[in-house]
């Protein structure tokens, strides 16, 4: 790193706005524009949530009535009576209530039996595979929304049409070497230029941006308009010029609905508010994490959906309130599922197949597809029947308007989770 990019980053760093990849308040301004002029007017927009870890999918959407499934879990399998039943057969997790709620809407479809062929139970290799959409090959050079986006002029001309929100760095699904896609590490980087809070704190942040952009701006920069300092001057630069825009959205959004105080609803009322401010961006990117239950798995998995239903189900009440939730789907993915039997530590290990959720007014309600089996397993594992690109082939085509060959290299039926 050269002495004056140091420098810059120091000055700005207490601003909490510039990062090392590229911050929210970052990229506004070109969000502005691209609401002006790029953007579809009531354009369709994907949030997806990944679940992080590894979700134990039997114990999401739960077996019952088979008896392998509560003979293989003495201690974990959920009972009988706490199930909340959607068929004769399957139901989802008590703490699932909301979600639930919008299943007896008609709103969510559950996709069973998903995954791919010759499942990787490594973390890194599995998620790679999910963002990628590459089961047979390592290439990490971009991923399936940023291969997505590259097919849209809109995303190509600018704007910020997609976004990842509290993830530590971009996540490989929305890589992309020709769109370039924000990530927001930290919810301090929204509240710099649109959140609530100390305006005196938010004063000093934006003069400390003021000065370092001025500082910098008239010297010029190392290699030319193209360098690393010219992009992070130009970064805060635009900043500062989006602060005002951003202001009148946050002024402007009231929230709908009352959300949990949990990571995932605070992302997810994030996001809420940037679609009601129609600033252009299609797609959304968040994440919960935690579900690598290896050991004391009950209390953590419970936890974990409760935060999951809690947060979808404000957020979706918050949209329609706003007359937005016909624009909105939101899928979930976890790497994979976990093993049918239980450990010796009260939890259970990595596993395969387990099941999609499409929520949204959007989705075509229902439970896709059979429970995989609990006795014709591979390895201790349910089998897939539905491949995760299926259901990428379905939001591709049938919810974003992208064709999905392009992007997943070959063409899949999509799954019918969608509404045409």
């Amino acid at each position: 790193m050269s002495a004056n990019r140091r420098i810059f980053l120091g000055r700005c760093g207490t601003a909490g706005a510039i990062s090392v990849g590229v911050s929210l308040p970052g990229i506004w301004r070109g969000a502005i524009r691209a609401a002006g002029n790029q953007a579809k007017p009531g354009g369709r927009v994907l949030v997806v949530v990944e679940m992080a870890g590894g979700n134990d999918g039997l114990n999401t959407v739960i077996p019952f009535t088979d008896d392998a499934y509560h003979k293989a879990r003495p201690t974990l399998a959920v009972g009988k009576d706490r199930v909340l039943k959607v068929t004769g057969q399957v139901g989802l997790h008590p703490r699932l209530a909301e979600i639930r709620a919008l299943f007896d809407d008609g709103q969510v479809a559950v996709v069973q039996g998903v995954g791919y062929p010759r499942p990787d139970r490594s973390h890194f290799r599995s998620m790679d595979i999910w963002h990628t959409a590459r089961p047979e090959k390592v290439d990490l050079r971009d991923g399936w929304l940023g291969r997505a986006l590259e097919l849209d002029p809109r995303a190509l001309g600018g704007g910020v049409p997609a976004l990842a929100l509290g993830t530590e760095k971009l996540p490989l699904a929305l890589l992309s070497s020709r769109v370039n896609v924000p990530n927001v590490q930290s919810m301090d980087a929204y509240k710099l230029v649109a959140g609530p809070g100390d305006s005196s704190t938010q004063a000093r942040s934006r003069q400390t941006l003021r000065e370092a952009v001025a500082l910098h701006g008239a010297s010029g920069s190392e290699g030319g308009a193209a360098s690393e300092l010219d992009f992070l001057r130009r970064t805060a630069d635009v900043t500062l010029t989006s602060v005002d825009r951003l202001g009148e959205v946050a002024k402007a959004y009231k929230p709908g609905a009352t959300y949990p105080g949990t990571g995932l609803a605070q992302r997810l009322q994030v996001v809420a508010q940037l679609i009601a401010g129609n600033l252009g961006t299609q797609i959304f990117y968040v994440s919960l994490g935690g579900f690598d239950t290896h050991s004391r798995q009950q209390p953590a998995h419970e936890g974990l959906l409760g935060e999951l239903s809690g947060a979808v189900g404000a957020f979706l009440k918050d949209l329609k309130s706003h007359g937005l939730a016909d624009r909105v789907m939101v899928a979930t993915f976890s790497e994979f599922g976990r093993r049918l039997a239980e450990n010796g530590s009260l939890g259970t290990d990595h596993g395969a197949a387990s099941q999609m959720f499409c929520i949204g007014a959007g989705a075509r309600g229902g439970v896709l597809g059979a429970h995989p089996s609990l006795t014709d397993l591979v390895d201790g594992d349910p089998k897939h029947h539905t491949d995760f690109r299926q259901v990428y082939a379905a939001l591709l085509e049938k919810w974003l308007g992208y064709p999905s060959e392009p992007v997943l290299g070959k063409g899949f039926k999509p799954v019918d989770c969608v509404k045409v």
